[in-house]
């Protein structure tokens, strides 16, 4: 056990305090596993089983054939070009995008507060552990019961690994060359790692009645994105599909703040070519084939440990990612590649090989897991459990979709339509996301669609009512917000 972190594990006394007043009554006898398997920078459609021709996902596809999946799991968004920061804040605190940037500064005190998710679960009886990118301002082993290799936002980096590849001219990046350090600092591959450390830990829980909480946090496949040889042999460049809204550049990506000084955006050349296009996603397919390698070790010990009969499982990420679409690499826009992540639910009379449209958050992972512990969800929580959605999917899903980024991007989805707002530069786009899912035709310049964008105006600043949104768009576009009031 000198491998895991214990430090901070809820006293006896404490846990026997919560089911004797009935916050948790039964739930150490009769309360299920929860796997929570945390993935970075993952698009939402690279699954093979979500029809991606070219990609190797064969443990993911069989999770999905398992259990159900939610097809729309959307970010709501981020203060930070960081966006996992924000992402991830939302995830531990339940709370929405601008209430969670309110307490970010003080995540310490929610800690304290006992107000965190794994310390929530830890209340009711739960034994968690955690393995893997944690990014907070907060200690981990001080919020779960064990931990192990907490990792940073991302591995290290190297000059070799931004503006590339050239064609014709020698790439001085090798995705397998250990010698770069990243994800092969400390001599093995973090994923590795960190599968490692969850078999490890489902071993343990053999001897151990409580139910268990893993929060199973993999780096991959942000970047940089390296893999094992053997993987990136799985995919040749010119074997890569192009996106089909691949933009040698973004028109706004300036005013957006997404322009060439962003990280993110750094890593490609401008103006992009369909060759290093092609040579990213190879890498990117590469190092998500080598995660799902890792996640299928990962249901293999589940099933090995005896648990796996009262186990759910979930597999979802805390944002998506462009890799060459619409000309940009990074998550820092409003597009469905970057707000849009897998959401898989498998466990005990999940419905098998289902797929669901209704529209959820990612972080609803959270007060869905409180549902299943027998927690009540904290008043600090703003998303909602999934599971009245696993009855009737059209009962409670999101009527509208809020994301933000920065001063900088808002976006909101209703019905079939996207209004993506540039508050810099007064620029409106408009998509309808059932005819045009890759969003190739922007629809705000014509006039016809003005009533569209005045409704969904309208809900975007209803939305950023009722979310806080310190930003005030009246100002901004004004022509909009006329008829509104008259």
């Amino acid at each position: 056990m000198s491998r895991f972190d214990r430090r901070n594990r809820p006293p006896s006394w404490l846990v026997c305090l919560v089911i004797f007043l009935g916050v948790s009554a039964g739930r150490v006898s009769g309360a299920p596993n929860i796997l929570v398997l945390f993935a970075d920078d993952y698009c939402y459609e690279v699954l093979h089983a979500m029809g991606d021709p070219v990609v190797q996902t064969p443990n993911l596809d069989r999770l999905m054939a398992r259990g159900t999946t939610f097809t729309h799991a959307y970010n709501m968004g981020s203060w930070s070009p960081a966006v996992c920061i924000a992402s991830r804040t939302m995830l531990m605190t339940g709370r929405s995008l601008w209430d969670a940037r309110r307490i970010y500064p003080r995540l310490e005190s929610e800690r304290e507060a006992g107000r965190l998710w794994p310390q929530i679960l830890g209340a009711a009886g739960y034994r968690t552990f955690m393995s893997g990118k944690w990014h907070l301002p907060v200690d981990a082993a001080r919020s779960f019961s064990d931990v192990a290799h907490i990792r940073p936002g991302m591995p290290k980096d190297v000059p070799q690994g931004y503006q590339r590849p050239v064609q014709g001219q020698p790439d001085p990046w090798d995705p397998a060359d250990r010698g770069l350090g990243g994800y092969w600092e400390g001599g093995k591959h973090w994923s590795e790692v960190t599968a490692d450390d969850v078999i490890d830990y489902l071993g343990l829980t053999r001897s151990d009645q409580r139910p268990f909480f893993v929060y199973c946090a993999f780096n991959a496949p942000h970047d940089p994105r390296q893999a094992p040889r053997e993987y990136l042999e799985k995919y040749r460049v010119e074997q890569m599909t192009l996106p089909v809204n691949f933009l040698p550049n973004y028109p706004y990506a300036k005013v957006m703040e997404a322009g060439p000084d962003l990280r993110d955006e750094r890593l490609a050349p401008h103006p992009r070519t369909e060759f290093a296009v092609r040579t990213h996603r190879r890498e990117y397919y590469a190092l998500i084939s080598h995660l799902d390698a890792q996640i299928g070790r990962v249901l293999d010990a589940l099933e090995a440990s005896g648990r796996s009969a009262d186990t759910w499982i979930f597999f979802t990420a805390d944002h998506g990612l462009a890799v060459g679409q619409h000309g940009l690499m990074g998550k820092q826009n409003m597009h469905e590649h970057s707000l849009r992540v897998p959401f898989i639910v498998a466990g005990p009379g999940v419905a098998a090989n289902r797929r669901i449209e209704a529209r959820i958050h990612l972080q609803d992972v959270m007060p869905t897991t409180l549902e299943l512990a027998g927690v009540s969800r904290p008043s600090q929580v703003h998303f909602r459990s999934v599971l009245p959605l696993m009855d009737e999917p059209r009962g409670g899903e999101q009527p509208d979709i809020y994301s933000a980024y920065r001063d900088s991007q808002r976006a909101l989805i209703h019905g079939a339509f996207k209004l993506i707002v540039y508050p810099v530069g007064k620029v409106l786009r408009l998509y309808r996301l059932d005819k045009d899912p890759a969003e190739t035709t922007d629809l705000a310049r014509d006039a016809a669609h003005m009533p569209k964008i005045r409704e969904l105006f309208a809900r975007l600043l209803e939305q950023q009512r009722s979310l806080g949104d310190p930003l005030d768009l009246r100002n901004v576009f004004p022509e909009l917000t006329r008829e509104e009031t008259n």
